[in-house]
């Protein structure tokens, strides 16, 4: 349970030494309780104290690293109420019963799957092995799967086979195997995935692992009400404060719909609000991802912060000095799309992106923040006339009405509004004679 203000003033020096940059102890005390600073913040506190503060003052739910990719360490289980921290990962499912063709198949679509959207890279991150009961079939399939570069996952009760393919996460410790699972993942390295007939199983048998000193662990969902499980996980978790609970989860789409495609994608869907840390599917095509990744990236920022780009000049297609100038917002899904219909034109321009507080074109004029003014003084900020000897100049044209004000404000530059509509760009900037 998190401390108080007065609990954490307790273990200070007490010597209000301003040394933390607070007028006092408690004024730094209750600080430290809001989550504002972090205790190691006063230089005299002793380690004794930092160790307690530390443990009391860590999320309910633990930050486990999947092969680079940070899952858990959530503190609300609504985004609205602050924000979701690290982003669900996905991963695509080989079995070893499949052909080499099929596997191959899975891999290749896989490959293809990779894509950059609002300055994120868009894929799958993972490969899971379900590992069967045929031990030399197995082995062969995780070679292929570790080839892919992508983080390996195995699924297998077999501690000896876990061991020896140093995934990074094991799945399929539970209660009557979970001590030589462990053995096996601190050999590999790797995480533990457990499971359990009931919640209330599942709950002991973490205890147990966290007994011999593992929490490096994640809690597998199964397949019967997994959803009602993942929800019970996370309350408990975060609301209840049980420690025990305070893991990501894994949940296995292809085992709770096999053959089903469709259903595997509207359970990730689900489980990418609620809340799936890792969701395993068995294939990932591009129209499974465009829904699924635009969804994550949605549910992954941070609702109190607009996704913005840096103001400044974006120089596109080869653009030079002389090249026209398109004008609009720092908003950053504004940004993609003009930036991708300009490119697709194939002709040079240069992308203008002013400071509008990360705003929409229509939401920022409509807030003064987009207006004759403000792309005046952006062209001050950034030396505009001097570093271009263009002087045509491209509005939005949800904005037209800003023509006359901007010709007032740059004399000299001709204005121009562009369409509408983003996707029409291509052909505007084609047939564009200057």
């Amino acid at each position: 349970m998190a401390l108080k203000g007065l609990d954490i003033f307790k273990l200070t020096p007490k010597t209000n030494c301003k040394d933390c940059g607070n007028p006092t102890c408690m004024a730094f005390s209750m600080k430290v309780a809001q989550g504002a600073i972090s205790a190691d913040k006063c230089p005299h506190m002793s380690p004794e104290a930092l160790a307690k503060l530390s443990e009391a003052t860590e999320p309910p739910m633990k930050t486990i690293d999947l092969g680079g990719h940070k899952l858990g360490g959530e503190t609300v289980l609504l985004r609205h109420e602050k924000t979701f921290v690290n982003r669900n990962v996905f991963s695509v499912k080989l079995r070893a019963d499949m052909t080499d063709e099929e596997i191959d198949s899975v891999l290749e679509e896989l490959k293809a799957v990779d894509y950059e959207r609002i300055n994120e890279r868009m894929y799958a991150e993972c490969v899971c092995v379900d590992c069967g009961e045929d031990k030399a079939r197995a082995a062969e399939v995780i070679e292929k799967a570790r080839s892919s570069g992508r983080v390996l996952i195995v699924k297998t009760r077999d501690a000896e086979l876990a061991a020896s393919a140093k995934a990074a996460l094991i799945l399929g410790a539970d209660a009557s195997n979970w001590e030589a699972m462990n053995e096996a993942a601190k050999a590999a390295g790797s995480v533990l995935g457990v499971s359990g007939e009931s919640l209330a199983e599942l709950h002991d048998t973490v205890e147990k692992l966290e007994a011999v000193g593992n929490k490096n662990l994640v809690l597998d969902l199964g397949t019967g009400d997994a959803f009602k499980r993942a929800v019970q996980i996370r309350r408990a978790a975060l609301k209840d404060g049980d420690r025990s609970f305070g893991y990501p989860s894994v949940v296995d789409t292809a085992a709770i719909a096999p053959g089903d495609p469709v259903l595997q994608s509207e359970l990730a869907a689900l489980f990418v609000v609620r809340y799936g840390s890792v969701i395993i599917m068995d294939r990932m095509t591009y129209a499974a991802a465009l829904p699924l990744f635009g969804l994550r990236q949605n549910i992954f920022t941070d609702p109190q912060k607009p996704m913005k780009v840096a103001p400044g000049i974006y120089p596109i297609n080869g653009a030079g000095p002389d090249s026209p100038c398109a004008v609009t917002v720092d908003f950053a899904l504004t940004y993609f799309v003009v930036s991708g219909e300009l490119e697709r034109s194939g002709m040079p321009v240069n992308l203008l992106i002013t400071d509008a507080g990360g705003y929409s074109v229509l939401t920022s004029w409509a807030a003064g923040k987009f207006s004759a003014n403000s792309i005046a003084s952006f062209f001050a900020e950034q030396d505009i006339e001097n570093k271009l000897t263009t002087r045509t100049l491209i509005l939005p044209g949800k904005v037209a009405v800003l023509k006359g004000e901007v010709e007032n404000k740059l004399p000299g530059w001709n204005v121009l509004v562009a369409p509408n509509e983003a996707v029409q760009l291509v052909k505007y900037m084609r047939e564009l004679k200057i």
